[in-house]
């Protein structure tokens, strides 16, 4: 048992290793020296548990996926109404990208689509959005928008403060989310639903120590933090986690 666990542990340390390598350098670029190194393990054991840099890639893919999947189904049972459930967990994804190596490596390795097999991330996160505007639809909190309009608008956004914060984490602050949910929500939520959507997020946060967000485990890897601001948005407030928006 011992040595399972020991070997279950470098794996996770190798997978750490290689998503950070893989956000610092590129795929093309790193070396799977690079990543034995960072994980404090001989090239030996790497390729006892990866035959090559793809297999790492994929492993990556994998764990960031998994994190997607926990991240989408924390907030299922107290949400509130559809749209809610939808902007909170936009800031939720949003501020694990800038904290999380694992999942930030994650989807740049499936927007990259470099390998011959990966995983789309993108397209999950594509599929959930759209299943959760489906269920606005039926709550009848949604306006006349198309369920599949508005989830086409929603991922292009997101991902594109995704792409954008791999160059500065202002990107994926709180401000910056809470000023796209200001614009598109007046068109997106039906008029009697307006007033209880707090676009900063409601105040039920995710805890810190969700499963796989732990402090040490799955978070790690962060992004310089800018200097933090103040939103207000229907009279709540939202404390900005990122700095001033661009």
């Amino acid at each position: 048992m011992a040595k399972q666990e020991r070997a279950l542990r470098t794996r996770e340390a190798l997978i750490k290793s290689a998503a950070t390598v893989f956000d610092r350098d590129g795929f093309s670029v790193a070396s799977l020296s690079a990543i034995s190194s960072l994980a404090g393990v001989s090239n030996g054991a790497l390729h006892f548990h990866f035959a090559s840099k793809a297999a790492l890639a994929d492993s990556v893919e994998d764990a960031a996926a998994d994190r997607l999947h926990r991240l989408i189904g924390m907030r299922e049972d107290g949400a509130g109404n559809a749209l809610q459930l939808l902007v909170d967990t936009s800031h939720d994804l949003a501020r694990r990208i800038a904290d999380d190596v694992v999942l930030r490596a994650g989807f740049e390795l499936s927007r990259q689509q470099i390998r011959v097999v990966s995983r789309d991330l993108h397209h999950e996160w594509h599929q959930w959005v759209a299943a959760i505007l489906e269920r606005a639809e039926r709550e009848g909190v949604l306006s006349a928008v198309s369920p599949e309009a508005a989830a086409a608008s929603v991922v292009a956004a997101t991902t594109g403060f995704e792409v954008l914060g791999t160059h500065d984490p202002r990107w994926l602050s709180n401000r910056t989310i809470t000023r796209f949910w200001q614009l598109l929500l007046p068109r997106l939520a039906a008029a009697s639903a307006l007033g209880d959507i707090e676009a900063a997020g409601s105040r039920t946060s995710v805890p810190a120590s969700a499963p796989g967000f732990a402090p040490g485990s799955g978070a790690g890897g962060a992004r310089p933090v800018r200097t933090p601001g103040t939103v207000r948005t229907a009279g709540a407030p939202g404390k900005d986690r990122g700095g001033t928006a661009p």
